[in-house]
């Protein structure tokens, strides 16, 4: 019998806090593909900015950035806990991203419509290689509508912040259910409303449900779909 070839290309969308970067990892380790979380370009971005002392708050400044700034997103290379190599003019720049500089700035650059069309080229680029899990908001509908499989990844916004609320007291920290969910229900306003590449499920997605599923049958339901 002749195996059937798993898909190449997979798109993983959902609203914030949904738990596609969970998925999406555990997906590529076991297909041995790369995984690409898409927010990690407005991260990136953010920090070029800040490295050259650039105006975030200049959108126009911003979009120049993200049009001609070479970024790659490669397998990791070491085993220091990344789940991906992000290069930036040939510099391993992974762990510099993740500074509190680019966390107080990163929700700025990433609002601006013509920064997110001029990544979503860069995100193309890299998908296009195949082999990969990529993992966003409009990956299934802009970045990559010829994904061979589209995953939208739902949870309604009560379910989300309880999830939410207990990672964060699972670390010993406070938190507000009710804070955690107005801000969850104000991502998804924005999200679903902006004027470019609005959160939505792509015509062809196969859409999961995720409220009544714990993460490992999610997995096995997307990697059913895989095989």
């Amino acid at each position: 019998m002749t195996k059937i070839p798993s898909p190449s290309i997979i798109a993983l969308d959902g609203p914030a806090a949904s738990g596609k970067s969970t998925l999406g990892q555990k997906l590529a380790d076991s297909l041995g593909y790369l995984f690409f979380d898409t927010g990690i370009m407005y991260r990136a971005i953010t920090w070029i900015a800040l490295q050259h002392d650039l105006d975030l708050r200049d959108e126009t400044v911003m979009t120049d950035l993200a049009q001609n700034a070479h970024i790659d997103i490669r397998p990791p290379s070491k085993n220091d806990g990344r789940p991906c190599d992000v290069i930036i003019e040939e510099k391993d720049a992974t762990w510099d991203m993740r500074s509190g500089d680019v966390d107080a700035n990163v929700s700025v650059v990433s609002s601006y419509a013509d920064v997110r069309k001029a990544l979503s080229g860069q995100q193309r680029r890299i998908g296009l290689r195949g082999n990969i899990v990529m993992v966003g908001r409009d990956i299934g509908t802009v970045v990559l509508p010829e994904a061979h499989l589209k995953i939208y990844l739902d949870a309604s916004a009560e379910e989300r912040a309880k999830r939410r609320y207990n990672e964060i007291i699972a670390r010993g920290e406070q938190a507000s259910y009710d804070e955690i969910l107005k801000k969850v229900i104000e991502r998804d306003r924005i999200d679903s409303t902006r004027a470019v590449a609005p959160l939505r499920p792509a015509e062809d997605a196969i859409i999961i449900d995720s409220d009544k599923m714990d993460a490992d049958q999610v997995f096995e339901r997307v990697m059913g779909l895989c095989r």
